[in-house]
């Protein structure tokens, strides 16, 4: 079966697009993406992405013009019989190491930390559920000694909106997307620096349709 899926996306300042396929080779997935300037400007490899992946597994990303090789490994081991869901992420273009874990205690508290190797960059979040549709998800940003903040509601069965407030750079954002397995998805997003004198918020728009050949 294979997958195609077009994503165009409007901005107060700008207008972009982009497009993936994707297609099953037995217990791999074969990916082919686009970045925003290769649809908008017309056919060439600026931006094109070529990827395997192996779901719950590895990911490795080509990028074609730029000539650079991503790997993505992933594992989940039992800690104190909780799941220790793992991912190492390494780019080798800017010799960029991640390493992203997160541990689940149970369907309503997860614990997470991300941190890139040979920097002081390191996040440590915590994610509540209550009732199964409100989110709550503090972050402390050891490099920035500040806090993040989010909030997100889900409504209905697709529909879900999001509050986030970085304290470090005083920015407020607000959210509703909609993401459906039938109709596609959009987001529709604004944002605005509190700390700003003209305080004016920005606009954008996002929509994906999928298809299923």
């Amino acid at each position: 079966m294979m997958k195609a899926s077009l994503k165009g996306r409007y901005e107060t300042d700008k207008t972009s697009a982009a497009a993936t396929v994707a297609f099953n080779a037995g217990d791999v997935k074969l990916r082919a993406s686009m970045a925003d300037a290769t649809v908008v400007n017309g056919p060439s490899l600026n931006g094109l992405v070529l990827a395997i992946e192996k779901p719950g597994f590895f990911v490795v990303d080509y990028n074609v013009p730029k000539k650079d090789f991503r790997f993505q490994f992933m594992s989940t081991v039992k800690v104190a019989d909780k799941p220790l869901n793992l991912t190492y992420i390494h780019s080798r273009g800017d010799n960029r190491t991640i390493l992203d874990g997160a541990l689940v205690l149970d369907s309503a508290n997860k614990v997470s930390a991300n941190y890139m190797l040979g920097t002081g960059n390191c996040k440590l979040k915590y994610t509540y559920v209550h009732g199964g549709a409100t989110t709550f998800e503090p972050c402390y940003d050891l490099a920035k000694n500040s806090w993040d903040f989010a909030v997100s509601r889900k409504v209905y069965a697709d529909d879900v909106f999001r509050a986030t407030y970085q304290t470090s750079s005083k920015a407020l954002a607000l959210e509703w997307s909609r993401n459906s397995k039938f109709n596609g998805s959009f987001k529709i997003s604004a944002s605005v620096n509190l700390g700003e004198e003209s305080k004016v918020p920005k606009l954008s728009a996002e929509s994906t349709w999928n298809l299923e050949i």
